[in-house]
């Protein structure tokens, strides 16, 4: 795979995305290709195979061979070759980074951002056998106990558009330090990073097989699910098919854990401070153009915060398309943002900003452009209030109450994450425990746990047990195996010997 060539947002060629299995780059069986757009642009970058259940069928062929050998090395050694790993993706991080904006539609420096904690997923595995690794106990004179996590064998995992490089370091250094062979299935829209991160994983000495990519659509999905040599299925992407694909895979008997979507609260009270929620709500709601499932998509105001309101439409007035706020996918979002923004203002919602209409940067008049919105007197059964939009719109909830407020977090389907702004302990204490929402944020608007901590929702955010990642992310990808043994004789009556 040539190495990505842009040095900035001009509109590059990245050739074709192909299939890495056994360590060749090779086109879907079928022949069937489809182009990948640069939102940006709006036009072509290139093209993706699409596979189909032959080519998931030749990829577990090879990684079932493959795991044998890699599940046999030392644990340490994997280690070594994941850390190799880390060295040559921080070496390429510019690359990466330009390569991620251009067929995502983010800022280069979100780009950047997203390798990066990537790159902090990976240095999580690496601390696996430092960190989690089982254990052993003497429970009796003796006679010990012990704990061992032994690999599943090959494992997979389907990821979405948004964070193309991100969201499969959430699953790939775990299942692979735990000693699996994973196949991963990027978005189609956004197959070129994870090509890149796979080659350099090879280059820093993962033997072929181990870790390989099948690009494609709905038939590559369906048939890593349905595979009967896949001993575990992770999924990212929307609450609709998060709930298909673990439904599908659990029938089958088979380990998965599915998020889905999202619709964050931002709890506003009056005492919070006006110029760090203000900022902070801002780039919450419009960071990544608003397509994150940690957006917070709803600030729910508590009483008088209008200054908070006021501060934040300037701060969005002033954000700059293209240099401030990245693309949209592409035109199919485009119109469902700018449906829900009309379907809201049909509904009686005061559009405090619009960018429906909003002047894309100079040279990219032909890309999916949607400027920062702010819809105000929202009311949580509104579309808008209640559905993930997936784009750089705020929608404001208003009621009395903290109270009320929590009850607007708490009566949505969701559980990802929610926030409160205030300067007090107490509020923000009480506030916390009532949340039903898996993770939290005190004055964080995106509350993302920093590695060893773990990602993951509750409610219709998340269809499983445990979290992707963290300690509970590698247990996903093992099996527990106890030993009890007894070697030294020992004359003790106990009810053990």
């Amino acid at each position: 795979m040539p190495q990505f060539s842009a040095t900035s947002y001009d509109l590059t060629d990245a050739g074709t995305a192909q299939n890495r299995i056994g360590g060749t780059w090779v086109d879907a069986i079928g022949g069937e290709t489809m182009s990948v757009l640069n939102p940006r642009i709006g036009h072509d970058m290139g093209q993706v195979v699409m596979s189909d259940a032959n080519d998931v069928d030749a990829a577990v062929a090879v990684a079932q061979v493959a795991q044998v050998g890699w599940a046999a090395t030392p644990i340490k050694a994997r280690a070594q070759i994941l850390h190799r790993w880390r060295v040559l993706l921080e070496a390429n991080l510019d690359e990466l980074s330009w390569l991620v904006a251009h067929e995502n539609g983010k800022l280069v420096g979100e780009g950047r951002a997203s390798a990066l904690k990537g790159i902090e997923c990976l240095e999580m595995a690496i601390s696996v056998p430092n960190a989690i690794q089982g254990g052993i106990l003497e429970v009796s004179k003796g006679i010990t106990c012990q704990h061992r996590y032994e690999p599943l064998g090959v494992v997979a995992g389907v990821v979405p558009f948004n964070f193309p490089v991100m969201v499969p370091m959430w699953m790939a250094p775990l299942a692979l330090i735990a000693g699996n062979a994973f196949i991963l299935k990027p978005s189609e829209k956004t197959p070129f990073g994870m090509s890149r991160f796979v080659e350099l994983a090879e280059e820093a000495g993962m033997p072929p097989g181990v870790f390989q990519l099948v690009q494609g659509g709905r038939p590559a999905v369906e048939a890593l699910v349905d595979h009967p040599g896949i001993k575990a299925f992770a999924f990212v992407g929307s609450t609709r098919v998060a709930k298909l694909v673990y439904g599908r895979a659990t029938a089958l008997g088979k380990r998965a854990l599915a998020l889905g979507g999202a619709k964050n609260h931002l709890v506003v009270v009056p005492d919070a401070d006006v110029e760090m929620t203000a900022t902070n709500v801002v780039a919450s709601s419009m960071g990544s153009a608003g397509q994150r499932c940690m957006a917070a998509s709803v600030m729910v105001a508590v009483g008088d915060v209008t200054a908070v309101v006021d501060a934040v439409v300037a701060k969005c007035k002033a954000l700059t398309l293209g240099v401030d706020v990245g693309a949209i996918v592409d035109p199919a979002a485009v119109a469902r943002i700018t449906q829900h923004i009309d379907f809201a203002v049909a509904a009686g919602a005061t559009l405090l900003l619009d960018g429906r209409n909003a002047t894309p940067p100079a040279g990219a008049e032909d890309g999916c452009w949607v400027g920062p919105t702010i819809l105000d007197n929202v009311t949580p059964d509104m579309p808008a209030g209640c559905e993930e939009i997936f784009g750089p719109v705020l929608s404001i909830i208003r009621t009395d109450t903290l109270d009320e407020a929590i009850a607007v977090e708490n009566d949505n389907p969701y559980g990802n994450a929610a926030a409160i702004y205030t300067s007090n302990g107490g509020t923000a204490e009480y506030a916390i425990g009532k949340f039903e929402a898996g993770m939290c944020g005190v004055n964080i608007g995106v509350p993302v746990p920093r590695e060893p901590f773990a990602f993951g929702g509750w409610n219709d955010s998340r269809f499983g047990h445990g979290d992707i990642t963290g300690a509970d992310g590698y247990r996903f990808w093992t099996r527990g195996k106890k030993v009890t043994g007894k070697w030294a004789l020992s004359s003790d009556n106990t009810w053990m010997s």
